[in-house]
């Protein structure tokens, strides 16, 4: 049951993937046709919420025993389709990532040795049985990158201000799987034919192939869930980010290389603005 606090877990932005019932294989299509009924779906901060109170005990939870059979659910042109949590897949992918992000000291007072051992010990028999699990969820603290951005059209930004609606300020964009799937690729045409390789062009890869995963006529999602409440309210209003990287993907296809960079300089005065607030807190 979906719990209503005052508590905000903030920081934090989400890529989901919305699959139609038809992509699931029984009994799960089962599972999630019944949940998608439910009168009291939980949302991201329920979500949020979870994940910490499993770090509250000594040790700490790194991830949780069992899978959540919880998910988001919409509905497309008369279609229910369901993002499943996956909290203790997602939970052994942040686990991984972790390693590269902070000084083994900082890792062993938050998590300790012992408990990520376990928990790497338990994904690796985990993936013996389930060797093409893949999340409907990416996550990412403090920003949205530049690549989730080339997969939306400035049209399909969705921005709620607070008190409008709900309690809660809301920004994100939704767009069908095949349209994310076509600006995708060519975002990464235009970036091949003027750049040699790189982390740009790596990340717009390496999102192109999680979204081969999915379902065709799945809705893909940018929702930049915690964010909201750290952003003064001017700067949610202006945000053009998508904007911003379709007029600098545009712009290098036509050869302006000035207007490329001016787009792209306003990408990254808005964002570095906002890693600003991270080192302040």
């Amino acid at each position: 049951m979906a719990v209503v606090s005052s508590v905000i877990v903030p920081y934090t932005s989400y890529l989901r993937v919305y699959e139609p019932l038809s992509a699931f294989p029984e009994p799960e299509r089962a599972h999630w046709a019944s949940y998608a009924r439910r009168a009291d779906l939980p949302t991201a901060q329920d979500e949020l919420r979870a994940a910490l109170a499993d770090l509250l005990p000594t040790p700490p939870v790194a991830v949780p025993v069992h899978e959540s059979a919880d998910a988001f659910v919409t509905v497309v042109d008369g279609v229910v389709c369901v993002c499943p949590w996956r909290t203790r897949l997602r939970g052994w992918l942040a686990l991984e990532e972790l390693a590269g992000q902070y000084p083994e000291l900082v890792l062993d007072v938050v998590l300790p040795p012992v408990v990520r051992l376990q928990a790497a010990a338990d994904y690796e028999r985990w993936l013996e049985r389930n060797p093409d699990a893949r999340p409907w969820i990416r996550t990412t603290v403090w920003h949205v990158p530049v690549r989730w951005f080339a997969l939306f059209g400035d049209e399909e930004r969705e921005y709620v201000k607070a008190g409008e609606g709900g309690v809660a300020p809301v920004l994100r964009y939704r767009t069908p799987m095949v349209q994310a799937r076509r600006r995708l690729a060519r975002a990464l045409k235009t970036l091949r034919d003027h750049f040699e390789e790189g982390p740009l062009t790596e990340g717009l890869v390496d999102v192109g192939r999680w979204l081969e995963e999915f379902h065709p006529r799945s809705l893909v999602e940018l929702d930049y869930g915690g964010l909201v409440h750290v952003l003064p309210e001017a700067d949610l209003a202006d945000d053009r980010s998508a904007a911003d990287v379709a007029a600098a993907v545009a712009a290098l296809r036509e050869g302006d290389s000035e207007g490329a960079d001016a787009a792209y300089g306003r990408l990254s005065d808005r964002w570095r603005a906002v890693r600003e607030r991270q080192l302040s807190n």
